[in-house]
């Protein structure tokens, strides 16, 4: 095998056509059971779970082990890893990639750090899979993707902070408040990798215009959309459909988040990921 994406599974990825591949799932633990973001989990069954669950909840990123086993025996591996600002999966990886050369000197990894989480890790993907396809050397492709990389934006809709409150990232009297008069949060991956709130919304239809305006204002011009959304297939086809009325022939496609980013986004939550005029 010449070369294997392999990308942790915050990048919401079960399979990928058109090369070797592999997810590498986080865990989301709660104190009655733990779930695993693999194709065997009911994701929707989870979202359930976790909104009738009243404890403490927190997540859990691969070691070391996990990251060896997704590289298997592929002689390039390039690595796609949530934020290093929010988990360790990217230096669980980095220690993988140094384990994997040490012990076959022949063969090379690579380990992209995205600074983000959900579908901005596809984009990185598709962009490392076209390098792939085109044939070019590992050293290109890094190279190419990295650049890429500047160019790749996120933006988040959140219309719940229940479980952002549960593992600690807002105070539970904010989530409160922001449920019952029913706020929306939009914000942002910041170039440092974290995530920031920038926005407050009153409702589904002034988040989705925000997003938009966000998006044009970091430079979008109707290139590549990849829209993840956690039970919310119609604020995902307004999004759609409002980028649409301005950009025709914009690549636009939506998904369901997995476990990880369902946790974060929670239902009704969406995640955007996109690149710039630039990229």
């Amino acid at each position: 095998m010449q070369y294997k994406i392999a990308a942790d599974s915050s990048a919401n990825m079960r399979s990928f056509d058109g090369v070797a591949f592999a997810n590498v799932p986080l865990k989301i633990i709660t104190r009655e059971r733990e779930y695993v973001d693999d194709a065997r989990l009911d994701v929707a069954q989870m979202v359930a779970d976790l909104k009738a669950y009243k404890g403490t909840s927190s997540t859990s990123c691969p070691n070391m082990y996990d990251w060896l086993e997704a590289f298997g025996d592929a002689q390039h591996v390039f690595a796609i890893t949530i934020t290093s600002a929010l988990s360790g999966s990217y230096n669980a990886a980095m220690q993988a990639a140094q384990e994997y050369t040490s012990a076959h000197p022949d063969r090379k990894v690579c380990v992209f750090d995205s600074l983000s989480a959900g579908p901005e890790l596809r984009l990185i993907a598709e962009k490392t899979r076209e390098g792939i396809l085109s044939a070019r050397s590992f050293e290109e492709i890094e190279a190419s993707t990295r650049a890429y990389m500047t160019h790749t934006h996120t933006l988040f809709a959140l219309r719940s902070l229940n479980n952002l409150a549960r593992n600690g990232r807002v105070h539970h009297a904010v989530a409160k408040i922001a449920g019952v008069l029913g706020i929306w949060v939009v914000g942002k991956a910041s170039d440092e990798g974290t995530l920031q709130q920038e926005h407050k919304c009153r409702g589904a239809k002034r988040s989705v215009e925000t997003m938009v305006a966000e998006m044009k204002a970091t430079g979008y011009a109707g290139g590549k959309v990849r829209i993840s959304c956690c039970c919310n297939d119609d604020a995902a086809r307004q999004l759609e459909a409002l980028i649409r009325a301005e950009y025709p022939d914009a690549d636009i496609a939506c998904e369901e988040t997995t476990a990880l980013c369902s946790f974060y986004a929670e239902e009704g939550g969406m995640i955007v990921g996109y690149e710039d005029a630039n990229a």
